[in-house]
């Protein structure tokens, strides 16, 4: 048991760690990145696509966010007998898993339409319309979602050190 309980930090905290990236990265992608992106449709969805030849977030996002669910799993597993911290860890790994879920549902399809298809196969003003559509759910969704999963991460971990130290003070009570 006390194996588990010294992982438990380590875990907790990683977990906190990717999900603070996560969320300034799709912070940073909805203010910095997407005005670009889609500010004219679809000459700027083409001139995304060259300066976004080498890296493009989607080689960013899938593999950190795979890792914020395998995270959030062991630290919900870790800390569940911490019951303070328990239901925020569980609420950020179902808004993480959410928006992953709405990414592959609905985002990866409209980047395959702009992206890969583009005007060779759609309509200019067809992917203006896709383009305005991924951005408004954009909104709507990925930075709700992630907004969510942050908060009640650095809320978990909050709950998670506190009782951690209440428990190094007396030594006799259980996790």
């Amino acid at each position: 048991m006390r194996k588990i309980q010294r992982l438990a930090f380590p875990v907790v905290t990683a977990y906190l760690w990717v999900m603070m990236v996560l969320f300034g990265a799709i912070v940073l992608e909805t203010y910095m990145i997407y005005p670009n992106v889609f500010s004219d449709p679809p000459a700027s969805l083409e001139l995304a696509m060259d300066f976004m030849s080498v890296r493009a977030p989607n080689d960013f996002f899938p593999p950190l966010g795979f890792l914020s669910w395998v995270l959030g799993a062991g630290a919900l597993v870790l800390c569940w007998p911490v019951k303070a911290a328990r239901w925020w860890i569980l609420f950020s790994l179902a808004m993480i898993v959410c928006e992953g879920v709405a990414s592959m549902l609905y985002f990866w399809p409209r980047n395959e339409i702009m992206f890969v298809e583009g005007p060779g196969v759609h309509s200019a003003e067809y992917l203006e319309h896709v383009a305005r559509e991924f951005e408004t759910w954009h909104w709507r969704s990925r930075l709700g979602f992630n907004a969510l999963a942050a908060v009640s991460a650095f809320v978990g971990f909050l709950r998670f050190y506190r009782h951690r130290l209440v428990s190094q003070d007396a030594p006799d009570q259980k996790m």
